[in-house]
């Protein structure tokens, strides 16, 4: 899992930003259910989806404030 990169928030919609957020979400929730039932062992990548989500929910706000 990777890292996802502010400056290529910045250049989409708020439409786009809560349909990735929503991607991000289910991703999250499987990565947790899999860590719960030992398939997967990559506990990093749940953290970096938590972040993920939050910078582009701080987009979101920021977008909708006329700050952006």
């Amino acid at each position: 899992m990777k890292d996802t990169k502010i400056s290529d928030l910045r250049d989409k919609s708020v439409p786009e930003l809560e349909q990735l957020v929503s991607d991000e979400r289910a991703n999250l929730y499987k990565a947790r259910r899999d860590l719960v039932f030992r398939r997967i062992t990559d506990t990093a990548s749940v953290k970096v989806r938590r972040h993920n989500i939050a910078r582009m929910l701080t987009l979101i706000a920021e977008k909708k404030r006329g700050n952006a």
